[in-house]
């Protein structure tokens, strides 16, 4: 079973989304999936009450008070954690982490506390010694635009892999709105949207 802990400390950089599409991904391939919101807000809960009897089973956990222990029926457990996370609430979280995931807004604003963030995982010893690795996520990605190349500068410079690119698009939108994601659907509209996810969830899959 691996643990999946998508976390920052900047509000608004799209973690729930990348949570929710990626149990949605894990779980449309036929995997056993665990989605814990940790998160007060509730984003994650709230999505899994909107989604459809028909789609892929994703069961659900509250650990907004303490995380719990996933089952050995699962094949991944996904963690939705809050921003704003002290660097206590940073260690603790990380220690039921195999992988660790950041998203990362195309915000000149989100730079700082992203950053800040980083140097906070990078202080806890199984970071360090690449036992829990970390994947960047470039996300509601505008090709071609000033903002994307200032965020794929600054993923360079982070110390830190980006192992993928979300590029930015209704779509999401519309799927979370209906308790989905883009792998709960087809189209020639959504097929380039999947493409973007194949390296994370090459990440999330190497042993």
């Amino acid at each position: 079973m691996t643990t999946i802990l998508v976390a920052t400390v900047k509000g608004g950089s799209g973690k729930t989304t990348l949570s929710t599409n990626l149990a949605a991904a894990l779980a449309a391939d036929g995997a056993k999936v665990l989605l814990a919101d940790l998160d007060r807000q509730r984003s994650a809960t709230e999505w899994l009450a909107r989604r459809p009897a028909d789609a892929a089973p994703i069961a659900g956990a509250e650990w907004m008070k303490d995380i719990g222990r996933p089952g050995p029926e699962f094949d991944f457990a996904i963690l939705d954690a809050p921003a704003a996370l002290k660097t206590r609430q940073i260690e603790e979280v990380v220690a039921f982490a195999d992988r660790i995931i950041v998203p990362v807004a195309p915000s000149a604003l989100d730079e700082g506390a992203t950053l800040r963030f980083l140097r906070k995982l990078d202080d806890i010893r199984a970071v360090a010694k690449g036992r829990k690795p970390v994947g960047l996520v470039g996300n509601r990605v505008r090709a071609g635009t000033r903002s994307a190349e200032r965020q794929s500068a600054f993923m360079a410079k982070s110390g830190h892999r980006c192992v993928a690119r979300i590029r930015d698009s209704q779509v999401y939108l519309d799927v979370v709105e209906a308790g989905q994601g883009i792998f709960d659907r087809s189209g020639s509209r959504i097929a380039p949207l999947k493409e973007d996810w194949w390296p994370l969830l090459e990440f999330v899959r190497s042993g």
